[in-house]
């Protein structure tokens, strides 16, 4: 079945009644400065109070980080800061594909850093090659700040220690990318 917008307000009960099997948003408020005869020309009903929009969240997708130690590059340049993406579902099926990973599945961290990684210090662009030549420790951490912007925090959990009864929060993170 083609579903076609109405030309006409007059044909909006016939759309709507061809299409009673789909779900439908409510139809727009209308403007609070509309004439009271409405644009049917029906008189209008008691005016709604207006309803206040919840203030939208942003949803923030890179996040700044710093390296321990840094990456340096064939020039002897010390590169530090840089910046992360989120990571999609395709970041972290198509590594799966590449063969230095599936001869060695420790290197998938290695290939996704290199895809969510947008800049680091002012290197050019960032892949797996350099992700590949950062010191354990700046990988270490990379994993970790992976994890920690993908998993949106569901990774810590608050205990209380038996003895004290000190309230605390303890990673629950697994050792590679992946593993949570």
């Amino acid at each position: 079945m083609r579903r076609m917008a109405a030309k006409a307000p007059a044909a909006a009960p016939q759309a709507a009644a061809a299409g009673a099997d789909f779900p439908r948003s409510a139809p727009a408020a209308a403007p609070a400065e509309a004439p009271a005869g409405g644009p049917t020309g029906a008189p209008a009903g008691p005016a709604a109070p207006p309803v206040e929009a919840a203030p939208r969240q942003e949803l923030r997708t890179e996040f700044p980080f710093e390296l321990p130690r840094g990456y340096v590059d064939d020039s002897g340049t010390v590169h530090r800061d840089g910046v992360m993406r989120l990571s999609t579902a395709r970041d972290e099926l198509i590594p799966l594909r590449d063969v230095r990973v599936q001869e060695n599945p420790a290197y998938l961290s290695v290939v996704l850093l290199g895809r969510v990684i947008t800049r680091l210090g002012t290197l050019p662009s960032v892949h797996d090659g350099i992700v590949e030549n950062m010191f354990a420790s700046d990988l270490a951490f990379l994993q970790d700040f992976y994890r920690q912007i993908n998993a949106e925090g569901h990774t810590r959990a608050a205990v209380a220690c038996p003895h004290c009864s000190e309230s605390f929060e303890v990673e629950l993170g697994g050792s590679r990318l992946g593993e949570s």
